[in-house]
């Protein structure tokens, strides 16, 4: 090294170097678990647009990330509701169709061993002793026409008239 010229830099050390101080990939730039490249790539394969924007895959998996963890919260809390130690396909299903966003998102999904939601009617159900039914009983007079006497008439008017 007499000529005092410093020594030239490998290929792999010039990109070690720019990679060090350069740019930054999507997925570490945006700190999201999701990775955004593999997204990227989904979404130029699957022909959605012709021209797709750099920061359109990072955007889309930053949603999912974001819907994914919201859904398995809502799993876990459903789970730990019954207590279960395990997150299956029937607490996801459950806890899809307990938040009204991700119900609109499930409308159209069938989870393998998800089961069927629980759907029970107001009318079948039993009501207690004492209390009225909000539905009116479909009970007709005795008699075989269903047309009500003369004397019953008079008396449904006569008890609406006591009531005004």
């Amino acid at each position: 090294m007499a000529g005092g010229s410093t020594p030239k830099k490998s290929p792999a050390t010039k990109k070690a170097a720019k990679s060090a101080g350069g740019s930054k990939k999507a997925k570490a730039q945006s700190g999201a678990i999701f990775p955004a490249g593999r997204v990227g790539s989904y979404l130029r394969r699957n022909g959605y647009h012709r021209r797709i924007g750099g920061g359109a895959p990072v955007y889309l998996a930053a949603v999912l990330e974001y819907v994914t963890a919201e859904l398995l919260d809502l799993a876990v809390t459903a789970a730990k509701e019954s207590k279960k130690n395990r997150v299956t396909p029937r607490t996801i299903q459950l806890a899809a169709n307990q938040d009204e966003e991700i119900r609109g998102l499930f409308k159209n999904v069938t989870l393998a061993s998800g089961g069927v939601v629980p759907n029970l009617r107001s009318e079948l159900l039993k009501t207690k002793k004492g209390k009225k039914s909000s539905k009116k009983s479909g009970k007709k007079s005795g008699k075989k026409g269903g047309k009500k006497s003369k004397k019953d008439k008079k008396a449904a008017a006569a008890e609406e008239s006591k009531e005004e």
